[in-house]
């Protein structure tokens, strides 16, 4: 715990010479995950641009006009 403390890197744990675990900074750790989030979100746009390049889609108010009548969802 010094030791990440003090690195504020990921420390990691082996048995018998092998990995076996990584222990890392709680904040450190929160900014890999908003990183990872904000990557997921950018692939979707990506995949979004290149689904419109293709004709793929459909106009947003027909969209919205399908979701809103789908059981469940409020209107």
């Amino acid at each position: 715990m010094k030791q990440l403390k003090k690195s504020k890197r990921p420390v990691l744990i082996t048995v018998k010479g092998k990995a076996a675990a990584i222990v890392q900074d709680a904040v450190a750790y929160q900014q890999l995950l908003d990183i990872a989030a904000r990557a997921d979100a950018h692939e979707g746009i990506r995949q979004g641009l290149e689904q419109s390049k293709q004709g793929q889609g459909c106009d947003a108010e027909e969209f919205f006009t399908e979701f809103e009548a789908a059981p469940g969802i409020p209107g």
